[in-house]
């Protein structure tokens, strides 16, 4: 039976993560109000790159805070990539907002400068071989609980990391051809 995915689609790149999925034979329901969790069943969920702090407003307004909250401490498999990190960080340095504070990590906002400071690279993904990595306005991870598996570094900071059923990505893998952190998500299913 084909796993069916839901992409958060308020804000940011989810266009993309869906072009993504689809590409490795996923169904994917776009995430834009609470019926769309009511109406549906989901394998696992995505939280795009994007803006995080208009994310987590238009969560609460369209009253999907909650529902994605508690699919996340079901143990729902969870994408989390740039402003995703951002949402499932457990601490966010120099800043007290927090969101889903699902994951024992601090995250940086930002830590790779503005616009001017997007950059690409290949590095290690989880042994599995040298991926493309596109940072646009990235956080990174200062630091790590002693669940949390770090899964990637750019430069000796920590750029993708998992933790039970989440993983997190600083980079976004859905502006490359490349499938492996899509293929290392859809694997927890």
């Amino acid at each position: 039976m084909k796993k069916t995915i839901g992409v958060l689609s308020v804000q940011g790149a989810f266009e993309e993560h869906i072009k993504i999925l689809k590409q490795l034979d996923v169904n994917c329901i776009e995430l834009r109000k609470k019926t769309d969790l009511t109406k549906h069943s989901i394998d696992g969920l995505v939280l795009p790159g994007g803006e995080s702090t208009v994310m987590g407003k238009l969560l609460r307004e369209l009253d999907l805070f909650d529902p994605i909250k508690h699919l996340i401490e079901q143990d729902i498999p969870v994408l989390g990539t740039c402003a995703g990190l951002i949402l499932l960080a457990g601490k966010i340095a120099d800043d007290e907002t927090l969101y889903f504070a699902a994951m024992d990590i601090v995250a940086r906002r930002n830590a790779y400068g503005r616009q001017l400071g997007s950059f690409q690279t290949d590095e290690e993904f989880n042994a599995l071989g040298k991926i493309p990595m596109v940072f646009i306005r990235a956080p990174y991870i200062e630091s790590v609980g002693e669940k949390v598996d770090i899964l990637a570094r750019v430069d000796n900071h920590i750029v993708a990391a998992k933790q039970a059923n989440m993983i997190v990505t600083s980079f976004h893998p859905e502006l490359t051809a490349d499938l492996t952190v899509h293929q290392y998500f859809l694997n927890l299913i």
